[in-house]
């Protein structure tokens, strides 16, 4: 399959789904859109990925290619290609079938529960997830659930953490790419309060659980293997 990927920031790129994508054979391109990169036609991909970033879905004025990049998802969607967002990249998702996406109540960052909902049970995204798994958050912003469509997941800290639209779409808050280097890479930019939210942990704490890191490329590979089998499927 040809996979698509759209990157917001250097730090934000696929991590840990680039070596599966290759490992199950699927050609890969990318677009950086904060290098000023053009995305390309619709014909050149099947599977659409678009990762996360610091900025909010709305912030035009200083990302314009934001106006770009939103139709570019809507074009996407309409077409029937798989579409996957992770963070930014849910809430950009969000915003193209119609819902708002703004700051939530708690800046999630570190490990956190995240519940299935009965529709997220039952759920393509979901086939196979445990009721209750634990991957990494790392956001402020949140997306409402599109008109029509169910909530899949939630946490303590954030009610919306995936929802998916006609089984091609798919949309997760939280992160199942990161590794240990990745969160390393992170504390190299991102400054790290004194003071932490309810649901903030800081680099120590997220790197010293190693089961967890482990279990989430178990999680990454099956939710992977459930949208690749989505995208087989021809519109």
């Amino acid at each position: 399959m040809k996979v698509h990927y759209i990157q917001h920031a250097d730090s934000e790129d696929l991590a840990n789904i680039l070596p599966w994508l290759i490992k199950h054979g699927h050609k890969t391109t990318r677009t950086l859109l904060h290098k000023g990169e053009k995305l390309p036609s619709m014909d050149t991909f099947d599977w659409l990925i678009i990762m996360g970033g610091p900025m909010n879905a709305d912030e035009h004025s200083k990302y314009p290619w934001l106006i770009t990049e939103k139709a570019f998802i809507k074009k996407a969607i309409r077409s029937g290609k798989t579409v996957f967002g992770v963070c930014l990249g849910s809430q950009l998702i969000a915003r193209c079938l119609g819902s708002k996406v703004g700051k939530n109540k708690f800046k999630e960052i570190g490990w956190h529960d995240v519940a299935l909902t009965p529709a997220g049970r039952k759920s393509v995204l979901f086939r196979g997830f445990p009721p209750t798994f634990v991957p990494i958050h790392w956001h402020g912003d949140t997306f409402e659930i599109p008109k029509g469509i169910k909530r899949l997941a939630r946490s303590a800290a954030c009610r919306n953490q995936a929802f998916e639209y006609k089984g091609k779409v798919f949309a997760v808050q939280f992160h199942i790419e990161y590794s240990p280097k990745h969160i390393r890479d992170f504390y190299k930019v991102e400054y790290e309060p004194k003071v932490k939210g309810r649901y903030e942990q800081g680099e120590k704490q997220i790197l010293s659980k190693s089961v967890l890191f482990k279990n989430l490329r178990s999680l990454m590979k099956l939710m992977l293997s459930n949208v690749e089998k989505s995208a087989s499927i021809k519109p």
